[in-house]
């Protein structure tokens, strides 16, 4: 028998059937059908999560259901809340929030449920808390108290409305919804793969969930839109611009936020942001920055021919709605646990234990030694 192929990172390998979402092709993303572009020009965050967990788009009616099931369980127990404060002030709220996809399942009746109805409403509990975990998390580690959701705001309203305490512009509420939406959901990415190999074990989605985020949190994967921040001021200036990214590529630095392992012609999702980044470049006076971003951009493109991917225009956009670099991964993760869930629920549903094999690269078989006589 011949030996098998070996794909290092089991890139091009087809490891599970999905019909979540796909980006065949490479040149495009399909949530259920639906083009990403339709999906963040035309739906709510709320419909997109809906479309996700629940299979189709919501009517009126369920929708009003759907957002009044994540109102009502959107306030966190007093217990969590307690426990956020005995937890050092220094700890990453991505390493809160694993922690917290845990915690929170001690207090879900149904964690072990495995059934897919369970499944379902455990998914949404998780969406609606998650923004509340993460904005009380963050208030307090800047020394203030958390704010109480808001039943009456759309999702991406009450998400900066928890974090800032302030009603959030149409426009910022806009950019909030798109970005959520942007982020939802990306086939077998590594977080999500890591939730569905944890679910193929037969464990609960709160132990899948908490394994997604510990994938996401590393900066090859979610934590590469806090670099872009990084780079971007470490340039600081429009004038800088491009002596310092022709340096760096010279030097062959590895330059966040550009480039994708599927998407070899450009990330849909960063093209359909630029210009929502943009435009709120202009509300908030942030002209400069995205002039600098231009210039990097198009002398990666001329010099390396790798487009900008989602991280590149997002990180942007959290800045000038003057969010943390430090909530820029955490709001990814706010985000995708619809998507992370939807395959958690899929995986259960046609389950197959994913048991991969290695190709073994160590010593030739060695005869054992008595301690007495190794040398």
């Amino acid at each position: 028998m011949s030996e098998a192929a070996y794909h290092p990172g089991l890139e091009g390998v087809i490891a599970g059937e999905t019909a979540i979402s796909t980006i065949a092709g490479g040149s495009g993303l399909r949530y259920r059908g639906y083009a990403i572009e339709d999906l963040a020009r035309e739906a709510s965050f709320e419909e997109v999560a809906y479309l996700l967990l629940h299979g189709s788009l919501p009517t009126a009616a369920a929708l009003q259901d759907f957002c009044q099931r994540l109102a009502a369980a959107a306030p966190l127990q007093d217990e969590i809340i307690n426990f956020m404060r005995s937890v050092p002030r220094d700890t990453s709220i991505m390493d809160f929030l694993r922690t917290a996809a845990s915690a929170l399942a001690h207090f879900d009746a149904e964690a072990d449920d495995t059934s897919g109805e369970a499944q379902v409403r455990k998914a949404e509990r998780l969406m609606a808390q998650f923004p509340t975990v993460l904005a009380a998390q963050h208030r307090l580690q800047q020394g203030h108290e958390p704010i109480e959701p808001d039943p009456q705001k759309s999702f991406a309203a009450n998400l900066l409305w928890m974090l800032r305490g302030e009603q959030p512009s149409p426009q910022l509420e806009r950019c909030m919804d798109v970005s959520l939406t942007l982020y939802a959901e990306h086939e077998f990415n590594a977080s999500t793969f890591t939730g569905r190999v944890i679910t193929s074990t037969l464990s609960d989605l709160h132990s899948s969930i908490a394994g997604a985020i510990g994938a996401l949190k590393g900066p090859l994967h979610g934590g590469a839109n806090e670099r872009v921040m990084e780079v971007l001021e470490e340039v600081g200036t429009v004038e800088n611009a491009e002596s310092w990214i022709r340096t760096a590529l010279a030097e062959k630095r590895r330059i966040m936020g550009f480039g994708h392992r599927v998407y070899k012609e450009g990330d849909p999702r960063a093209r359909f942001l630029k210009p929502l980044c943009q435009e709120l470049s202009v509300e908030t006076g942030h002209e400069a920055i995205e002039a600098m971003a231009e210039v990097i951009e198009r002398i990666v493109v001329e010099e390396k021919g790798l487009p900008p991917n989602l991280d590149w225009p997002s990180a942007r956009l959290y800045h000038y709605m003057g969010l943390d670099v430090s909530i820029y991964t955490p709001l990814f993760v706010v985000s995708r646990v619809t998507g992370w869930a939807s395959h958690v629920i899929e995986q259960m549903d046609n389950n197959r234990l994913i048991r991969p094999r290695s190709r073994y690269v160590g010593p030739d078989p060695q005869p054992w030694v008595p301690v007495t006589a190794r040398r």
